[in-house]
C-alpha cells in the first residue's frame, strides 16, 4: 500500500504564556511512501517522528495538509478503519492472556460480515506466530517471556488482521544490543516476506540505516533530508544530518577555505577550486583518515585502540569542535602509539564542508 503525505502539519498550543502562539511538531511534511518498503523515520527525541507516525495510524489528527492510503483520503478516518497495525515500544500486551489469546484479541472484535469464527482466527493467529518464530510459545503468558518474545507477539498481533501499513514505534527499545541485532533482522525478513509497506520510528541511526530501504532524517518536528541509507551517510545536505549519522560520530573542525584550498588551522587538507573564501565547517568521516608521515594534516596522539579488526587511534587538533578526534584504520596498518604526534591525509569523498553559519553543505566538486 502506498502512503502519500501532503503538507501534513501538527501544531499544539504554546504552554508558555509569555512566548504564545504555536508549537509545530509536525510541519509540512511531504513524502510518498512506496508500496511495500521499509522507511525508517530517524531523528532525536522530540524531533515529531512519533508523531508523525500517530498521525498516519490516526490516533492524533492533523492541524493541516491529507495522508492518503493508495487512491484513499484516510485523513478523517478513525484507526480502527485505517487498516493499520501498531506495534509499540513497552509491548503492550494483555498480562493475563496466552499468547494465543494475545494475537487473536484484534480478530475478536470484528462485527458482521467480518466475524471469524474460533477455528479461523486460531488457525491466523497460528501462522502469524509461526512467521515470527513464536509458534512453539502459544500456551504461555507474558510473563514466561523473554523481551525479545514479547515484541515479537506485539508484531504477531499487528500483522494477524494482514494490515495495509505496519507502524513502528521505537520496537526495539527496550531489548539488551544483542537482542536488538537479532530482531531487526527479524523485523526485515518479516517485512520482506509479507510485503507490507512498514514505517519503523527509532532514534538509532544504525537501526534505521541497516534495515531501512530509505530513511527521513526529522529535526524539530521538519525533515531535513530523504534518501537510501548509505546515500544520506555519503551526501549529507547539512551539518545536522551529517553528525546525526556515523558510528562513531563525524569528526567536525572549525576551519575556511583560502585561495582553492580546505584549510584546518594553518594546514591544508583537501583542494576545493570552485569554493570562494569563507569561514566553515570541515566535518571528516572516521574512517576518512589515512595514516600518513607526510600527510598535510597533524594530530597530537592520545593513544591508540585495538578493536579486532580495526584500530580506533584517538588524537586532538585546536581546531576540533570536540574533545578528541576518532579515527578509524584496518588493524593491519601499524600505529606506534608511543608517539607524541599522528599525521594524516584524508580520503576525498569522506571531507564535508559546511557554511558555517548556516551549516548547509558546500559541494568541494
Amino acid at each position: 500500500m502506498k502512503v502519500v503525505l501532503e503538507n501534513l502539519t501538527k501544531k499544539y498550543p504554546n504552554r508558555n504564556k509569555r512566548i504564545g502562539g504555536d508549537v509545530t511538531a509536525v510541519g509540512d511534511f511531504n513524502f510518498e511512501i512506496p508500496d511495500g518498503k521499509l522507511i525508517g523515520l530517524l531523528g532525536p527525541s522530540g524531533c515529531g517522528k512519533s508523531t508523525t507516525l500517530n498521525l498516519i495510524s490516526g490516533l492524533i489528527k492533523p492541524t493541516s495538509g491529507k495522508i492518503w492510503f493508495g487512491e484513499t483520503d484516510v485523513t478523517n478516518l478513525p484507526p480502527e478503519n485505517r487498516g493499520v497495525g501498531l506495534v509499540f515500544q513497552n509491548y503492550a500486551l494483555y498480562p493475563h492472556l496466552t499468547v494465543r489469546q494475545n494475537i487473536t484479541f484484534p480478530l475478536e472484535n470484528l462485527k458482521g460480515s467480518a466475524k471469524l469464527s474460533k477455528q479461523v482466527m486460531e488457525d491466523k493467529a497460528f501462522e502469524a506466530a509461526k512467521l515470527v518464530q513464536i509458534d512453539h510459545l502459544m500456551d504461555r503468558k507474558p510473563s514466561e517471556l523473554s523481551g525479545g518474545q514479547q515484541q515479537r507477539v506485539a508484531i504477531a498481533r499487528a500483522l494477524v488482521k494482514v494490515p495495509r501499513v505496519l507502524l513502528l514505534d521505537e520496537p526495539l527499545s527496550n531489548l539488551d544490543a544483542r537482542l536488538r541485532l537479532q530482531t531487526r533482522e527479524e523485523i526485515r525478513r518479516i517485512q520482506q516476506e509479507t510485503g507490507v509497506t512498514t514505517i519503523f520510528v527509532t532514534h538509532d541511526q544504525e537501526e534505521a540505516m541497516s534495515i531501512s530501504d530509505m530513511i527521513v532524517v526529522m529535526k524539530d518536528g521538519y525533515v531535513q533530508q530523504i534518501g537510501k541509507p548509505q546515500e544520506v551517510y555519503d551526501d549529507p545536505i547539512n551539518l545536522f544530518v551529517a553528525k546525526f549519522l556515523g558510528t562513531p560520530p563525524i569528526n567536525v573542525f572549525e576551519g575556511e577555505a583560502k585561495g582553492g584550498k580546505v584549510y584546518i588551522g594553518n594546514e591544508a587538507v583537501a583542494d576545493c577550486p570552485k569554493v570562494e573564501d569563507q569561514k566553515l565547517w570541515i566535518g571528516i568521516r572516521p574512517e576518512g583518515f589515512i595514516p600518513d608521515d607526510n600527510g598535510p594534516m597533524s594530530c597530537k596522539l592520545l593513544r591508540v585502540e585495538v578493536m579486532g579488526r580495526d584500530v580506533s587511534i584517538v588524537s586532538e587538533n585546536e581546531a576540533a569542535s570536540g574533545p578528541t578526534i576518532r579515527s578509524i584504520v584496518s588493524s593491519d596498518i601499524k600505529v606506534d602509539p608511543t608517539r607524541s604526534e599522528v599525521r594524516f591525509s584524508v580520503k576525498p569523498h569522506k571531507i564535508h564542508i559546511f557554511n558555517r553559519k548556516t551549516e548547509q553543505r558546500i559541494y568541494i566538486d
